[in-house]
C-alpha cells in the first residue's frame, strides 16, 4: 500500500480521439487525478491552449501538478489546476474569466490513491476506519456515520439501489443487529458482518461479497449521482458549437444516468408523433457520437484491470442554430 499518486489512465487513445484536440483550444479535466489524460491532453493543444484541471483531493493536485511540470515549456499549455468537484464546476470556471471551452473530460469512480491509502476506508481488501468520503473537510456524513444512524430500511434501500446487491435487506439487519452491540468502526469489522449476512454458497461467486455494499456506501457518502448529473448539465452549458463531452462511467447507475442525460438532450423536441412535424421549437442541444458505448479491450484490461468494466460516452454540443 502506498500514499504515492499512481494512476494509469483508461481508454487514453479512445478519449484523445474523440475529444476532437485542437492547438490552442481550451479543454477541461473534471477528474484530474495524477493526469494521466490531462498529460496528453496538454502535450497536444499546444502553448496557446489552457488547460483546466479539477480534482477535490489535495494529493491528486500535487501529483497533477508535478507530472504536468515535465512538460517542455516551449510546448505546454497554460495550466489551471483548480480544487471542487462536480457541483462546483460553474463557480470553478467563472474563476478563470472563460466564455466557454472546447471539450471536458469525466473520468468518474474512486482514484487508485483513494482506494489503495488504508486511512481514506475505501477499500474492503484493509482494515482500516470507515470513512469513504472523497474530500472529508467538506462531506459531513462518513460511511461510519450511515452505517450507525441509517434505518435498516435505508440501509437496505441505499444497498439495494446502488449496488443491485441480492443480499441487501438481510445485510442491512445484521448491519443493524451488531451495531446494537457495539460500534462498527472499521471497514474490516463490516466485511465480517457482510460476510456474515451472505450464505456461504453465494460468497462462492461474483467477486468479493462486501464489494457491492462498499459502493454503495461510497456512492452515498458523496453523493455521486446527485453530483454527476449537477456536474453535466453545467457542462452541458460551457461548451462551445462543436465541442465535445466525454464521460468515463465504472458501473451501471453512472452510465445509466450519463445514458439518460445524453437522450434528454438529443430529443428535446416534445411534439406528438403523429403531428409529423415540429412546432414546440426545442432543438437538439448535442449530437450523441457514441450509440454504443467504447469499452476497453482485452490488452488494456491485462494492463489494468480497473479498465474492465469501463465504458465511454460521447455527446458534441450543437451549433448555435440548434440551442
Amino acid at each position: 500500500m502506498t500514499n504515492e499518486y499512481r494512476h494509469i489512465p483508461v481508454l487514453l487513445h479512445e478519449c484523445l480521439e474523440n475529444l476532437a484536440l485542437k492547438r490552442g483550444g481550451i479543454y477541461v479535466d473534471a477528474t484530474l487525478g495524477g493526469a494521466g489524460h490531462s498529460y496528453e491532453i496538454a502535450k497536444r493543444i499546444g502553448v496557446d491552449g489552457l488547460l483546466i484541471g479539477i480534482d477535490q483531493d489535495d494529493v491528486a493536485l500535487c501529483a497533477a501538478r508535478q507530472k504536468l511540470g515535465t512538460i517542455p515549456a516551449d510546448s505546454c499549455p497554460e495550466l489551471a489546476l483548480l480544487k471542487g468537484n462536480f457541483s462546483q464546476l460553474d463557480d470553478l470556471l467563472v474563476s478563470q474569466a472563460i466564455s466557454g471551452i472546447d471539450g471536458i473530460l469525466f473520468d468518474l469512480g474512486v482514484s487508485s490513491v483513494q482506494i489503495d491509502t488504508p486511512d481514506r476506508g475505501f477499500s474492503f481488501k484493509e482494515d482500516c476506519p470507515l470513512d469513504m468520503r472523497m474530500n472529508p473537510r467538506d462531506t459531513p456524513m462518513s460511511a461510519h456515520d450511515v452505517v450507525m444512524t441509517y434505518s435498516q430500511r435505508d440501509l437496505a434501500r441505499i444497498i439495494s439501489e446502488y449496488s443491485d446487491e441480492k443480499w441487501a435487506s438481510r445485510i442491512a439487519q445484521f448491519i443493524v443487529r451488531e451495531r446494537e452491540q457495539h460500534d462498527i468502526a472499521t471497514s474490516g469489522q463490516l466485511v465480517d458482518i457482510i460476510k456474515a449476512a451472505i450464505p456461504a454458497s453465494a460468497r462462492r461467486v461474483g467477486g468479493h461479497p462486501a464489494k457491492r455494499t462498499f459502493q454503495a456506501l461510497r456512492i452515498e457518502v458523496n453523493d455521486e449521482l446527485g453530483v454527476l448529473k449537477q456536474g453535466l448539465t453545467s457542462a452541458l452549458r460551457w461548451l462551445n458549437p462543436g465541442a465535445r463531452l466525454c464521460v468515463i462511467s465504472y458501473h451501471s447507475l453512472e452510465d445509466k444516468l450519463v445514458k439518460h442525460l445524453f437522450y434528454e438532450w438529443s430529443h428535446r423536441c416534445t411534439c406528438p408523433v403523429e403531428l409529423g412535424i415540429c412546432t414546440c421549437g426545442k432543438k437538439p442541444l448535442v449530437d450523441i457520437l457514441t450509440k454504443k458505448a467504447y469499452v476497453a479491450q482485452t490488452q488494456e484490461v491485462r494492463i489494468n484491470a480497473r479498465s474492465r468494466s469501463a465504458k465511454l460516452r460521447v455527446c458534441k454540443r450543437c451549433a448555435d442554430s440548434c440551442a
